[in-house]
């Protein structure tokens, strides 16, 4: 009976969004019990590296390190650029939506996300990771497909729907029909970029040295994609000053992080604006129906839903439980045969 009980709890088959800031695991008839930081603390002792702390954890971390310790982020633009990091993180990440390590072999089935322009290169880097991580089964999942069906969206059918998915690291902008894209773009600009570019501009307008956490900070608390009447609300922001290089405090107003963040969300409307001139007249009427849906973190951006539709003269939704659409709709793959065929073996 234990034995039979071990072997059940090493076959859960899951899916997983490997994001560039958050990872989300989707475990098979249980749905969504994972959602961390895509961070990795390594330890550093007697010239051996090894494993601190991951997720959540390690996150609190960043920026606070002392020597020995630094923290890592296994993932850049969408895809693994430290393999042998992101595979001690997938497997910490799976070991705990499974409830822990076991001396069993997990011979789970775990399906991947991946963004529609990862090359070839690319996507063998991910598959080796969580192959080696301890899946018995690897099959891949367009992400612009994973987040259209965590919306919702008719994909199986002969319509057109249109997703635009704005992540940490990239923005995936599809148009999808009959179990495939008909049409898609990935640009490497997301969530990351717009830190970047606030801690970018603080940096110049206010000789204030931030750091990555305080740039997310300001996003997430007063980030949008157009200009408030007026200032707008502000934050308290805290940092080094470039000049005395004493610690100081200063107030960021909305109407400066707007400023900061236009040309990462240009980059988007471009991107949305080039996969409309690029879709085929039927499937284009059908998007005039129905609409564009945003899934993913920076659909969150206060406002880009409003930006978008000015420029493309469409409707714009912010899908139900954005943040969590890929890992859902991969998740989906799994347990409804509706979906056969929209994955590729890895």
């Amino acid at each position: 009976m234990l034995i039979s009980r071990l072997f059940a709890f090493s076959t859960q088959d899951m899916a997983i969004d490997l994001g560039t800031v958050n990872t989300v695991v989707y475990v098979r008839d249980k749905g969504i019990v994972l959602n961390e930081a895509s961070v990795v603390a390594m330890e550093t002792h007697n010239g051996i590296r090894r494993v601190k702390e991951v997720g959540n954890d390690a996150k609190l971390m960043m920026g606070k390190t002392p020597a020995g310790i630094q923290t890592i982020r296994p993932l850049r633009d969408g895809v693994i650029a430290d393999i042998d990091v992101a595979e001690q993180m997938i497997k910490h990440f799976i070991d705990k939506a499974l409830g822990g390590p076991t001396r069993f072999p997990r011979r789970s089935k775990i399906v991947i996300c991946v963004p529609s322009g990862a090359t070839s290169v690319e996507r063998r880097a991910i598959r080796d990771a969580v192959s080696n991580a301890g899946a018995s089964q690897v099959l891949l999942l367009e992400e612009p497909m994973a987040a259209a069906i965590g919306a919702g969206l008719p994909v199986t059918e002969p319509t057109g729907a249109m997703v635009v998915d704005i992540g940490g690291g990239t923005t995936e902008v599809a148009i999808l029909s009959l179990r495939g894209l008909a049409y898609s773009t990935s640009v490497r600009f997301g969530g990351d970029k717009m830190d970047d570019a606030i801690a970018s501009f603080i940096r110049r307008k206010h000789n204030l040295m931030i750091g990555e956490a305080t740039a997310e900070r300001i996003k997430l608390g007063i980030g949008a994609a157009t200009a408030p009447e007026g200032e707008g609300p502000d934050i308290s922001v805290k940092g080094r000053d470039l000049v005395t290089g004493r610690p100081v405090e200063l107030r960021i107003t909305q109407a400066e992080v707007v400023q900061a963040i236009a040309e990462p969300v240009g980059q988007i409307v471009s991107a949305v604006m080039m996969a409309l001139e690029n879709t085929a007249p039927e499937l284009a009427a059908d998007i005039v129906d129905r609409g564009i849906v945003l899934t993913g973190g920076g659909a969150l951006l206060g406002r880009i839903d409003d930006v978008l539709a000015k420029a493309t003269g469409l409707p714009v939704v912010v899908a139900e439980d954005a943040l969590i659409c890929v890992a859902k709709g991969a998740g989906r793959t799994l347990e409804d045969p509706i979906y056969d065929g929209v994955l590729a073996a890895a």
